[in-house]
């Protein structure tokens, strides 16, 4: 019910202390928590902390997108959280939401060019709140520079005889699994592509076990060995465990679906409203992209298709979804309040919609943005 940071350090002390000495009371208890957290008290972007007093949870299902606290260094306590249960449980569910706050509740803290932060990253703005270069409570800045610098130890793991890879991106891993030693290649364009492609550069003498994620969003994923086609089932780690030798290539293709989402109706704000999400990216719509137009009159027919667009110009190359959008009107003139005023089909006008990557918002100009886009039937 309090701070949402304390409470993630709170958290990660309860897992620390039963990873050392098994109290499964502790871990119980930990685990309703999780299970309140992410069913009732998480924004879909991973963010934390509904209210901006006392920084603190609200009530299940409070979750106001425009007065959003979601603190920067919650997100980063989510990360904490989750890796510390991902190693108490072997559970893929805990890497799913330590990636969500990762490239989305988190990152959206941290400018595109390094130098400036967000304190709070709400889901809907009118184009006011900024990044800063500091702030008179410096906590977030140094608790980016902590996460990134730690980056690298959360993508893979190992147990007795097997190496886990948690999360995805391109570089170099080598651990000891079983007292054996093995080093691999990691090639990808993850999470914009599905494709990842490990190439074993250092083989052990003896089998040993690679366990990649396949994770809970993703609808599908084929893995290849050596060309040769690998049974994969559902979400959760696939496990590869072979004698394995220098050029082996495993590719793990996880298709990169668009998602319209949707929430719980008790989350009242979001009624009649959808986030586009593809893969692990949530997507917002931000004034920049429409000329002459408010975002905030923009909605989605139900039936327009989206598609998903490299553009290697934005943001230093980012995959963006565009599809087609009407703009609702509103018939009243200034009026506060009117009888029968809502928008007609026939005066709506058509623009097309484009929507970028949550966590790239608010590195252009000033202007509205939002998450949850209004849905409409025609």
């Amino acid at each position: 019910m309090g701070h949402a940071v304390r409470m993630m350090y709170l958290e990660c002390g309860a897992a620390d202390i039963y990873l050392e000495n098994g109290d499964e009371s502790i871990y119980q208890a930990a685990l309703k928590h999780w299970d309140n957290v992410v069913s009732k008290k998480m924004y879909v972007t991973g963010g934390l902390g509904a209210r901006h007093e006392g920084e603190s949870f609200g009530e299940n299902y409070e979750l106001p997108n425009d007065r959003a606290y979601a603190e920067t260094c919650a997100a980063i306590g989510s990360v904490m959280w989750n890796f510390r249960l991902l190693h108490a449980s072997g559970e893929s569910r805990f890497a799913d939401e330590m990636e969500r706050a990762l490239y989305n509740g988190f990152l959206s803290g941290y400018s595109l060019n390094g130098l400036e932060y967000f304190y709070v990253n709400p889901l809907s703005d009118d184009g006011a709140h900024r990044r800063q270069e500091w702030y008179g409570c410096a906590c977030c800045p140094p608790n980016v520079a902590r996460l990134l610098s730690s980056l690298p130890g959360y993508f893979a793991s190992t147990s007795s005889n097997a190496v886990w890879l948690h999360l995805y991106a391109a570089g170099s891993i080598s651990a000891t699994a079983g007292g054996q030693f093995i080093a691999f290649d990691v090639a990808t364009d993850y999470p914009f592509d599905g494709r990842i492609t490990l190439t074993i550069t250092d083989a052990p003498e003896r089998p040993v076990s690679l366990k990649l994620r396949i994770p809970g969003w993703a609808s599908t994923a084929t893995i290849t060995v050596n060309g040769q086609d690998r049974p994969v089932e559902g979400p959760g780690y696939a496990d590869i465990t072979r004698r394995f030798e220098a050029g082996d290539s495993i590719i793990l293709d996880i298709p990169m679906q668009i998602r319209r989402v949707v929430s719980h109706p008790f989350v009242e704000t979001n009624n009649g409203r959808v986030a586009l999400v593809r893969g692990p990216i949530v997507y917002c719509i931000e004034q920049a992209d429409f000329d002459g137009v408010d975002v905030r009159n923009v909605a989605l027919p139900a039936a327009a298709v989206i598609t998903a667009v490299a553009d290697a110009d934005l943001f230093g190359g980012v995959t963006v979804l565009e599809s087609s959008a009407v703009v609702r009107t509103w018939n009243a003139g200034d009026a506060l309040y009117a009888t029968d005023a809502h928008d007609k089909s026939d005066n709506r006008k058509a623009v097309p919609l484009r929507a970028i990557p949550y966590y790239a918002w608010a590195n252009r100009e000033a202007g509205p943005m939002t998450v949850w886009i209004p849905e409409t039937k025609d």
